[in-house]
């Protein structure tokens, strides 16, 4: 069996790994990120009724650049979170490593008041 060393195939396998540790509740869901060369989004999921509370894309907010889109949709989300009264999550960063943009996510989201 050859495995492949494609950069989409080593996000894959890391992101496996760290989904078979955390999962979302009603309670305490899972901050979801997903990120492309142009867009970045988040989803709030409840995985014991696989149901998606809240989502936020760099679609619906105003930046300059991908940097600043993902610090708005970081807050965006929480602001999502907060008015149906969550204020904890599981940070799921989707087999990305964490900088850069999903750092930038996770601050703007810690920032405007989720706690992970």
């Amino acid at each position: 069996m050859k495995i492949l060393n494609t950069k989409k195939q080593k996000r894959i396998r890391r992101h496996v790994r760290i989904r078979a540790r955390i999962s979302g509740t009603a309670f305490m869901p899972r901050l979801s990120v997903s990120k492309s060369n142009k867009h970045i989004s988040a989803q709030l999921i409840d995985d014991e009724n696989a149901v998606t509370l809240a989502s936020s894309h760099s679609r619906e907010v105003k930046g300059q650049n991908m940097m600043e889109k993902s610090i708005l949709v970081g807050e965006a989300i929480a602001k999502k979170a907060l008015a149906k009264k969550i204020s904890r999550v599981v940070f799921d960063r989707g087999g990305f490593v964490y900088t850069g943009n999903i750092k930038a996510l996770a601050d703007g989201a810690r920032n405007a008041g989720l706690n992970f």
